[in-house]
Parts: structure tokens; sequence; C-alpha cells
């Protein structure tokens, strides 16, 4: 068993290290483990099995469907409505523009589910604005990249799905519901690092918003702000499950295209390309994933590693800082669809048997840290969206990153230690 875990940790790091890409990393890795453990027949047929497998899944179903609907969203005209219903919010605070591009990454990130998607529509917008009014573009794009990342904690999140798969069935609906208070916590500190950071540099107010016009954006904005209220509203009311839900999205985003006349018939082909490019991605990496995490299981290395956390103390307290330095140090290393995949049956064990700890509030955690190492080099998506949305170098904007990457992590620490940072809302809905 030793052997098989070198040879599974060994194979896995070196095919990172010589850049082939994370799904086939852990698709090979696992192939290769198996070869050594029970022979090339067997092991060619289980990660055959364990691939096909793992992908027939009525939840995964969802998945191809909320990245067509923040397709349709990123392209149909909602991110300058939402920028600008920001503004209208809070665009007269200190460093208004650094707050608006913050509540239009909430808002947008909360509508289409994809944390790229939302740097890349709304840093497109913002920080030319940003920059124009006398914003420093580094201090813009570390904004942009950071408050993107909240769009996978609030829901609809496409990887709370897969939490949920990984899980073994922890309720959507409830993941969805736990996420708002944790998402809008984290924006909102956020929010303080660039007040302090507008008023230290003492950058300008946004300009002032008449109240008729004010009144008028809000209009404008309310049918993408429905979008939440209905794929939402609707899985709480149980009138439909997530993957319906996903579909009923997909036709609403639709119906505000052609509402909008932002996206021309022409345009369909090039967008359900994106999706299929997209999904394709999104589904190796899910069923390589599994497979790795079934090879994981066969060798016993989530025991080894409980085991280990345990041996070195039996204060919850510090088994959940430990977890979170583990996995804060893995999301700077990991995609975080195979990260959420592979080491939710790793944790998650841990803290429910050993700590007493609901899985909801620990898919909300789990996500918390990997928002941080999506905006971390070297493998952030995030981060390299946002940089090159503003057309910036990596180098440049890891500095002003520093102060958000610890207001996330002050978010992550108090949600981690205070459950009823996640349990409440979904107590309080019965889920």
């Amino acid at each position: 068993m030793e052997i098989g875990i070198i040879i599974l940790v060994l194979s896995f790091l070196l095919l990172l290290a010589m850049g082939v890409p994370v799904s086939y990393s852990l698709g090979v890795s696992a192939t290769l483990t198996l070869l050594f453990s029970i022979g090339p027949l067997a092991a060619f047929t289980t990660i055959a099995t364990r691939l096909a497998s793992s992908l027939d899944s009525f939840t995964l179903l969802a998945i191809p469907f909320f990245i067509l609907a923040g397709q349709l969203m990123n392209k149909g005209g909602i991110a300058i409505r939402l920028v600008d219903f920001a503004k209208v919010l809070v665009g007269r605070f200190p460093g208004g523009l650094a707050f608006v591009n913050i509540m239009a990454n909430m808002l947008f990130g909360a509508i289409s589910g994809s944390s790229v998607a939302s740097a890349s529509a709304i840093g497109s917008i913002m920080h030319p604005r940003m920059v124009k009014e006398g914003y420093d573009e580094n201090f813009s794009a570390a904004v942009n990249i950071t408050s993107a990342s909240t769009g996978l904690v609030i829901p609809p999140s496409n990887v709370l799905i897969v939490y949920s798969l990984a899980s073994g069935g922890v309720s959507i609906a409830a993941l969805f519901i736990a996420g708002y208070i944790p998402g809008i916590l984290t924006g909102l500190f956020l929010m303080g690092v660039a007040a302090t950071i507008a008023y230290r540099k003492n950058y300008p107010l946004a300009e002032k918003t008449g109240l008729k016009k004010g009144i008028i954006k809000f209009l404008d904005a309310i049918p993408s702000l429905l979008m939440l209220v209905l794929v939402i509203g609707g899985i709480i009311a149980g009138i439909f499950t997530a993957t319906e839900a996903s579909a009923i999205a997909v036709l609403y985003a639709l119906i505000l295209a052609a509402v909008y006349k932002e996206i021309k018939t022409a345009d369909l082909p090039g967008i359900l390309l994106d999706t299929i490019r997209t999904t394709s991605i999104v589904m190796l990496l899910v069923g390589t994933s599994m497979a790795l995490s079934w090879v994981m299981a066969y060798e016993d290395i989530p025991q080894s590693i409980s085991a280990s956390l345990l041996s070195l103390s039996d204060n919850p307290f510090v088994i959940l800082i430990l977890i979170n330095m583990i996995l804060l140090f893995v999301g700077i290393f990991m995609d975080i669809t195979p990260a959420v995949l592979i080491f939710t049956p790793i944790f998650l064990p841990v803290v429910t048997t050993q700590l007493g700890m609901d899985p909801i509030h620990f898919g909300i955690v789990l996500i918390m840290n990997l928002c941080v190492g999506i905006c971390t080099p070297p493998v952030g998506n995030v981060l390299f969206v946002g940089c090159s949305v503003a057309g910036l170098g990596i180098e440049k904007v890891i500095r002003p990153l520093i102060p958000f990457y610890i207001a996330m992590i002050i978010a992550l620490l108090l949600v981690t230690f205070i459950p009823e940072l996640s349990l409440w809302l979904p107590e309080m809905f019965d889920l």
C-alpha cells in the first residue's frame, strides 16, 4: 500500500511539473497506481468504469446548463446593468468605484455562477472606468480578481454542486442557501480593505446619481436580479430541483437576451460552442478526480491522513486550523473542481465523525479556502483572467492583492469557527 501511495503522489506531482493538464495528470497517476496494485487488465477496467459511473449523475446535468446561462448573461447585456445598479447603491462611498466593482461581481457571480465569467465581464467594464477616474491600475485589477471569487460561494454555484456529488448527496438547496451569508461577509471584508486603501490614497468618489436616474437604473436591473429569485426561490419552495432550475435559468437568460437585444441569432452557435468546451473540461476533471478519489480510498489514504491529523491533536480548534492550512496550500497548486472532489472524501469523515461538524458547514469552509487559491499563482484561473482583462502582468498585481487575501482569510476563519454563519439560513428554511 505504501508503494502505491508513493507512485500516486510522485507521478501526479511529476506530471504537473511537466505541464501536463490537471485532468490528464489525475487520470494517469490513478492508472499507474492501479497498474502496480491490481494489474493491467483490472486497472484499465476499473478506471474506465469509474470515469463512466462518476458522470452518470442527474445532479451533474445542472453544470452545463448553469455554464450556458452564464455565457448568455456574460454576453447579453446583464453585466452593464448590474454595474449601473451597484453604482447607484455604493458609488458615493470612499473608493466608490471599487465598491461598485465588488458589488457588481457579487451580483453577477451570484446570477451566472461563474467566477471566471464575472472577472471577465465586470473587469472589462470597471477596469477602464477606474483607471480613467485616477485609480491605480494594479489596485483595480486586485479588487476585480478577489471579488469575482465570491460567485463560487453565493448561489447558484457549480462548485457547490460538485461538492454535493463528492460528499455523497448533501442537499444542494441547503448548500446554496448556506452560501449567502459567507459570500456577502467576504464581499464586505473586501469592501473594508478597498475603502481603507482608497481613503489613504485619496481616490475620488463616484459621480452622484440623481434620484430619477437611480430609479431608472434600479428598474433596468430588476429583470436580471429576478434570476436569483426565480432560481433560488424555486429550489427552496420545492417547485423544482437544482438541475431543473439550471434549465429554467437558461430559458430566462435567453428571454432577457431577446429583450435587451444584445445577442443576435448568429451569436448563439459560438455561445453554445464555448459552453461545450467549458463543460467538457469540467466533466473530464470530474471523471478523473472521482477515479483518483476511488484509488485513494483503495490505498487507504483518507484513513491515513485522518489518523495523522488526530495523532497531532485532539483539539477541534487545532484540527480545523490544520485542515484550513492544508486546503489553502492545495488551492494554490490545484484547480478548484478536482480539489473539491479529492479532498472532500479525505476531510469530510474527519470533521463529521471526530468534530461533529455539519457537512453543509464544511462544504462552505472548503469552497472558501479554495476561493483564495483561484486568485493566487501559479494556477489561479481568476487571477489569469483578471490580469488579462486589465492588460497587466501577474507580478504587478501580487502586492496589491495581499491585503485582499488577508481579508478573505479573516472571513474564512469567522465562517470556520462560527457555524451559524453557514447554518442559520438553511435551518430557518428547514433545509
